[in-house]
């Protein structure tokens, strides 16, 4: 039987030098390597789509990846598409880096420099665990692919946006259309969807940023239970704690919220930092709020090239969302579209504050009217972004979802594809 390999190394001369001996493995098929983690997730994320079948039996994972480490690379990779075997390359065989190895998911780890014999071992072990684990699991279904919802994340081009309310109300429709939905709170130092939802929770992200494995006993203790039925991460009381959530943390927190949630919604403010950084490189989609002014359209200019630099998501990955719009705006959403070099969200959020008001000083967005033309607006995103089940006919009919007149239904596109135009 052939086994398929794919390499993810991103030192050239060792990506040669491991293609070199895989092509001497026999009945060995290995693909060509991918440069970094982004891309390794990227990638089998897009084989899944297309077909389980599509999926390599073994993923080689180098101790120079980036810029995820390997072991929290690892750790994904595992969780996302767990009949995929991964074995780590390192030049540490010390028993520390070996536990830690198996506690994040590897089926085995190979020494540098590589030996034929040492490879052929390793490969040929994690690929008949894989081979075992998709004869368990069966040839159907999703669940090859392991526990992934989807993640979103909302980030704001500067404060004042609307990005929180966004990231509410996307999770608000997830919701009410039969998702099982979380919203996170990752603005760490002025994050309000507490104040939205009109929530008092004493427990917040920062419980969990000191613990290495989130159980789903742990993770419930520190998720609050909204009346709406969404499952809610809050953001530090104190502020200065969002230190406390370092990348690292964020991941894992994110992994676990994904392993239980069919959406998971993060809130990432319109400050960078390490932890809501990595939320956005980890999302299925990245939604970047703007208004149609000069100011907001410069700051999501920049935090596009920001995020590209920094290898944390590209320009034509992210989907801009107007927020504020009016047809007599001078910045009309395709020009903006052509600044930043993201995508546009077919639906274009109207300029009509007064709608909001009473919920936002009330603290109750969850209760704004389904008549209200935002909510509409951005219900109708959560449709295009894939957050919203297809309504049942009845409900179509009604232009209702699970009794609320503000849900519109939406067919689900992989990645979050939008039409143009605003």
């Amino acid at each position: 039987m052939t086994t398929r390999i794919l390499p993810a190394v991103g030192d050239a001369d060792a990506a040669r030098s491991v293609i070199t001996l895989l092509s001497q493995l026999p009945e060995a098929e290995p693909a060509a390597p991918v440069g970094d983690s982004t891309q390794l997730v990227d990638t089998l994320a897009r084989l899944a789509a297309e077909s389980v079948e599509e999926l390599p039996e073994v993923v080689l994972v180098h101790e120079r990846i980036g810029p995820v480490p390997a072991l929290e690379l690892i750790r994904e990779v595992s969780l996302r598409f767990p009949a995929v075997g991964v074995v780590l390359i390192t030049s540490d065989a010390s028993p520390g880096l070996f536990a830690a190895a198996m506690d994040a998911g590897a089926r085995g780890l190979g020494t540098l420099p590589l030996s034929y014999e040492e490879l052929a071992h390793r490969v040929q072990a994690a690929a008949q665990w894989s081979t075992g684990m998709r004869r368990h699991l069966g040839t159907v279904g999703e669940s090859l692919t392991g526990p992934g919802g989807t993640v979103v994340t909302v980030t704001g081009a500067k404060g004042g946006v609307g990005t929180t309310l966004t990231a509410v109300q996307l999770a608000l429709a997830a919701q009410a259309s039969g998702h099982a939905t979380a919203l996170v709170d990752l603005d760490l130092q002025n994050g309000d969807v507490a104040a939205y939802l009109d929530v008092q929770f004493r427990r917040s992200v920062v419980d969990l940023a000191t613990i290495t494995d989130i159980s789903p006993r742990v993770l419930s203790d520190a998720v609050f239970s909204h009346d709406t039925g969404l499952a809610l991460l809050l953001a530090p009381g104190e502020g200065e704690r969002g230190e406390e959530v370092s990348d690292r943390s964020a991941r894992q927190i994110v992994s676990a919220l994904r392993s239980r949630y069919e959406i998971v919604v993060v809130d990432c403010g319109s400050q960078m930092n390490g932890a809501n950084a990595t939320a956005i490189e980890m999302a299925d989609t990245a939604v970047l709020v703007t208004t149609p002014d000069v100011v907001a359209v410069r700051g999501a200019k920049r935090i596009v090239r920001m995020w590209d630099r920094l290898q944390i998501r590209k320009a034509e990955e992210t989907v801009t969302l107007v927020n504020r719009f009016s047809r007599t705006t001078e910045i009309q959403p395709p020009l903006i579209q052509r600044i930043t070099g993201t995508r546009l969200a077919g639906t274009a959020v109207p300029a009509n504050f007064k709608e909001l008001q009473g919920a936002v000083d009330s603290g109750r967005m969850h209760e704004l009217d389904a008549r209200s033309t935002v909510k509409q607006a951005l219900w109708a995103v959560a449709g295009e972004l894939g957050l919203v089940k297809a309504a049942p006919r009845a409900a179509q009919r009604g232009g209702a979802l699970r009794g609320d007149r503000g849900a519109i239904g939406g067919r689900r596109r992989r990645g979050g594809a939008l039409g143009g135009g605003g």
